[in-house]
């Protein structure tokens, strides 16, 4: 994990309609980027739709969300649709910004050890400034969780 009050790295990703993202556009605004393992999965699901479900209440606050997975642009789009999500999915199919914040980590499931995506929130403040971190966050929670950090 990155550490809080360190510049948090820029990048430049796909959204789900292959738009390009860079942290710097968001200068000025406070940024809440989360990293989540996999688009569909029951997690995912209900940490995105409950994004969604406060996303009017972010933007009162002018926050961006963002979300970041290893998805592609097409299974981003398809999961923009299933659930009717308003912010950026951001696709980082070859994993640079995921390992440039450090959320790409050995994980225990079913008993197999892997390498995959641990649930990580960060807030950027308006400077590009890392704020505050939080690592294997709760899927449902989270987002209630960074509103009220804000």
């Amino acid at each position: 994990m990155l550490t809080i009050g360190s510049k948090a790295p820029d990048f430049e990703l796909p959204d789900q309609n292959g738009k390009l993202h860079t942290l710097q556009q968001y200068r000025g605004k406070k940024v809440i980027l989360y990293f989540y393992p996999k688009d569909n999965t029951p997690g995912c699901t209900k940490q995105a739709c409950n994004f969604a479900e406060l996303y009017p209440q972010f933007r009162e606050k002018d926050a961006i969300v963002l979300g970041v997975s290893k998805d592609s642009v097409v299974s981003h789009k398809k999961f923009e649709e299933k659930y009717g999500l308003p912010f950026p999915l951001l696709a980082d199919t070859e994993r640079k910004v995921i390992e440039a914040f450090d959320v790409w980590k050995e994980k225990k499931a079913f008993g197999k050890t892997g390498f995959g995506v641990v649930r990580t929130t960060y807030l950027i403040d308006e400077n590009g400034i890392i704020e505050k971190a939080f690592s294997n966050v709760k899927a449902a929670d989270n987002p209630a969780q960074m509103l009220a950090e804000i």
